[in-house]
């Protein structure tokens, strides 16, 4: 079940990709919706072959390492560089 809601996570986070409009919109999918399905799928591939074998415990680091770096660079670099570009996306400051 968490194999296949996993695959379900990743295909809608795609699909966000390829049908959102808006360049920051576009970074919405990948970041959360795919970060979660590919943690569903390492998560079935950790039970499936137990946290005791060797296979379980390289899933169980490629999810920390999923978790603690992907996210947050991917979004980082990308918005940053697009602050950088364009006026319009840059935070305003608050109002008085």
């Amino acid at each position: 079940m968490l194999s296949v809601g996993g695959a379900l996570f990743t295909l809608i986070g795609s699909a966000g990709v390829a049908k959102l409009g808006d360049f920051c919109k576009r970074l919405h999918g990948p970041t959360q919706v795919t970060t979660l399905g590919v943690g569903c799928v390492l998560l079935a591939s950790m039970l499936w072959f137990g946290l005791t074998g060797t296979q379980g415990l390289h899933a169980l680091r490629i999810t920390a390492v999923l978790f603690a770096s992907r996210t947050p660079v991917l979004v980082h670099l990308p918005i940053r560089a697009a602050m950088q570009l364009d006026v319009s996306l840059k935070l305003l400051p608050p109002p008085q």
